[in-house]
């Protein structure tokens, strides 16, 4: 239950959004507007203007509608958009759910894709990331700390990010709602009549069951993050995804075969991810390549990007310089002792990385450049350069620290810029990085009512697309945090909607 969003940080983009207006945070609906032309264009017919105009009208009826249904959310008042500086720039547009007592769904939770039931909400991530660093880091720590003893007094077993949203919905449409759910069904094809859908086929305990639909088909099953026959088709790599294992486009297959265009199929929610192990999977990085104290170098030991931009495009980036290529996050001991570090939580895949060659440890550069096989002159030179410009405050070749995106991950305690950090103190750690995502981003291209349309753009009547299913309305872009799910609710309400306005069709 729950696919990637229950896997996911649970952010959702929702500029003009009615928590905004009752805080009193200037956003309208034409600077949201104007900053999804800024960012993502106008890309094809996914991303057209009326499909962004269709999202950014949606985003309320969205949110109140949900509210009205019990479902509680809180802003992420810090969280910038991922290109604030540009025109219709905000920060503060994410929402997510407050943490969420996942008793409240029973026996549903032992089926949730989450890995696990913690108060954490990603508005506290970012601080966490310092919590043994800094004052600020570590009050927020002491926070969510107290946050979970409320609960474990209280009763309660909270969850935050992707595993609260997703509870909370199960809660609200399957038990509230009283509506039927079946997991372990998968879909395997549609009916068609007369060029409409009028119902799906599915396996279910050993057979195949018609299921008639008199209003409509919602095809929301994920992307096909884990394919790798369609990964190397269509993105030229096996793919490291951080997403769910049953994301396989079957979906998106069947849709075609129905007559629905797509788009987008060449990209994804790209970001950069620790190399997996035996023993873990890819581990997408966030905070830890934004904080100071750290490079991301290739093969040759040269810096290519910005390592505190966006995600997408730090993997845009790493496709672009080498689809194939090797990555390394360098970092010296004061990253390490200073900064949480995902990856190195679980003791068994820290082992495994030493022991796969994921990861390295060495006194100096050059000798660490010598353990992975990069020149130990041009990986010193490279660290030498960038110490200078921590030492400025300046990125003269990425502008690395600029953005108040770059800032949100990074420490105020090191100036002049708190997202650089002479790299100086060993021992010093390479830790092998690869092209990751966090989902695809190709796939039915939709109206904006979410109806899917055929390659002539006449719609398939009956027949919708949501979420990773659908090809992304922010194009090959990611413009601020919550940038997949926030669409994903938004087209999934305005497909109901425009069921709920259509007539019922008889079917047989």
């Amino acid at each position: 239950m729950g696919g990637n969003s229950a896997k996911s940080g649970g952010g959702m983009w929702l500029p003009d959004n009615p928590l905004m207006r009752a805080d009193r945070v200037g956003d309208s609906r034409e600077e949201a507007l104007a900053y999804l032309a800024a960012t993502v264009g106008d890309e094809g017919r996914a991303g057209s203007r009326a499909r962004q105009e269709a999202f950014v009208d949606g985003v309320a009826d969205f949110v109140d509608t949900a509210r009205r249904h019990g479902m509680t959310f809180v802003r992420a008042p810090e969280y910038a958009d991922y290109y604030p500086e540009r025109p219709g720039g905000k920060i503060g547009r994410g929402v997510e759910h407050t943490p969420f007592d996942v008793r409240r769904i029973g026996a549903w939770w032992k089926t949730s894709q989450a890995p696990a039931a913690l108060p954490v909400l990603t508005d506290d991530v970012w601080l966490l990331g310092r919590a043994w660093s800094t004052p600020s880091g570590f009050r927020r720590g002491a926070r969510l700390v107290l946050r979970a003893l409320a609960g474990v007094l209280t009763g309660k077993k909270l969850a935050g990010i992707g595993a609260g949203l997703t509870a909370s919905f199960l809660r609200t449409v399957v038990i509230d709602n009283d509506t039927e759910l079946w997991l372990n069904s998968p879909l395997e094809d549609l009916v068609v009549e007369d060029g409409r859908v009028v119902g799906a086929r599915v396996a279910h305990d050993g057979g195949t069951l018609a299921i008639g639909a008199r209003r409509g088909v919602m095809l929301a099953g994920g992307g096909f993050d884990a394919n790798k026959e369609w990964r190397r088709r269509y993105h030229g790599i096996d793919g490291n995804p951080s997403g769910a294992p049953g994301n396989l486009g079957r979906p998106i297959e069947i849709a075609v075969a129905a007559g629905a265009a797509v788009e987008l199929m060449d990209d994804a929610w790209w970001g950069a991810s620790v190399a997996p192990t035996s023993v873990s999977e890819p581990s997408f990085l966030v905070g830890e390549r934004s904080f100071p104290y750290t490079v991301i170098v290739d093969e040759r030991g040269d810096r290519f990007a910005n390592e505190s931009e966006s995600y997408v495009d730090l993997g845009h980036h790493m496709l672009e310089h080498g689809r194939l290529g090797t990555y390394w996050m360098i970092s010296d001991r004061r990253h390490a002792r200073r900064y949480l570090r995902s990856y190195a939580m679980d003791p068994k895949a820290g082992k495994a990385m030493r022991r796969e060659g994921v990861m390295f440890q060495a006194p100096t550069p050059a000798e660490l450049a010598v353990a992975i096989g990069v020149d130990p002159d041009r990986l010193t030179a490279t660290v030498g350069r960038f110490n200078g410009f921590a030492r400025a405050g300046v990125n003269g070749d990425f502008g690395r620290g600029n953005s108040a995106y770059d800032r949100y991950y990074s420490d105020p305690l090191v100036r002049p810029n708190p997202n650089l950090g002479p790299l100086e103190k060993g021992p010093f750690t390479a830790v092998k990085i690869v092209i990751g995502d966090l989902g695809t981003k190709g796939g039915v291209v939709t109206d904006g009512d979410g109806r899917a349309l055929r390659e002539d753009g006449s719609v398939i009547e009956g027949l919708y697309a949501a979420g990773n299913n659908s090809a992304a309305v922010m194009g090959r872009t990611y413009p601020g945090p919550g940038s997949t799910i926030g669409p994903a609710v938004v087209f999934g309400m305005r497909a109901a909607r425009h069921m709920a306005r259509c007539q019922a069709e008889d079917v047989s």
